[in-house]
């Protein structure tokens, strides 16, 4: 009965106490920026903004809505996030049950695992890999955004090691019953599979949404940004030419206002969708991590 011990419970109280505090320190960020987007101009400005919205107006949602280049971006973003993740997980998936296989099963499994290894350690750099970009055509498209991060080995090895996991006499009666390899993943693997699968796809939905640096190089049409590089663009460079946003159209409110507006909103979708996925998180991300 250690749980009942003085030094166990001393460990709770700190360990509760330590949770508490780290979660404070994530949450007022984000209660403080949501207050600044529902201020007046004056107060922002004059950081006069903690917690709660002093001089209460949604005139920054309201600009922020109504400018077409931030809900191009905005429409951008949840395109590539979508398909992106789609295609991510499907390439991932391919990649990891035959690599799960013993090596009676597949004899070069190792040569290909090292494969995915080694490009997970080493890259030719950003120039060559701008260069291919250009030479393959893909400046400027959604597909630049998607194609060059569609395998993730941190993602693979983690599916990798769940299918592992999954008990062989699964897989025994479904060959017992005329099932191939590809009937096999899709009946069997899959549906026990979907705590790690579900993992996977926030890991890769959420990498897609925040990634900023590829539509900042590979996208030379403003038009074609993704949120997160709007965002980056309007809000750490200060350069509202490349996105369309004038000035003096923010004259009337607060430009502190509009950014916080633009980021709640930017990350809106990411805080929907986590609630729904947080139940498999823990599961997906500890399987496979015991060893028999």
């Amino acid at each position: 009965m250690y749980h009942k011990t003085k030094s166990y419970k001393v460990f709770s109280i700190f360990n509760y106490t330590l949770l508490a505090v780290l979660s404070l320190v994530c949450l007022i960020p984000l209660i403080h920026i949501l207050a600044v987007s529902f201020s007046g101009k004056a107060p922002a400005n004059a950081n006069l903004v903690g917690l709660l919205p002093v001089q209460f107006t949604i005139d920054a949602y309201s600009q922020t809505l109504a400018n077409e280049n931030f809900l191009r971006s905005l429409w951008v973003s949840f395109v590539r996030t979508g398909l992106g993740t789609l295609i991510s997980m499907i390439v991932v998936i391919c990649a990891a049950y035959p690599l799960s296989k013993e090596n009676s099963n597949f004899k070069r499994k190792k040569v290909y695992t090292w494969f995915f290894v080694f490009t997970m350690l080493f890259n030719g750099g950003l120039i060559p890999f701008y260069i291919l970009i250009q030479k393959l055509n893909m400046m400027n498209t959604l597909w630049v955004l998607i194609l060059p991060g569609a395998v993730s080995v941190w993602n693979m090895i983690l599916l990798l090691n769940f299918f592992k996991n999954v008990p062989k006499e699964l897989e025994e009666a479904a060959f017992i019953d005329g099932a191939g390899y590809l009937r096999t993943l899709v009946s069997v693997y899959l549906p026990v599979s979907m705590p790690a699968i579900a993992t996977i796809s926030l890991f890769a939905m959420v990498g897609h949404w925040n990634s900023w640096f590829d539509g900042l190089i590979f996208m030379t049409d403003h038009k074609n940004y993704p949120l997160a590089t709007f965002l980056q663009t309007i809000i750490v460079q200060q350069d509202f030419s490349k996105v369309s946003v004038r000035p003096e159209d923010l004259e009337s409110i607060s430009q502190r206002t509009v950014k916080a507006a633009q980021i709640f909103i930017g990350m809106a979708p990411i805080l929907f969708v986590y609630p729904f996925l947080q139940r498999f998180f823990v599961k997906g991300i500890v399987i496979g991590a015991v060893k028999e």
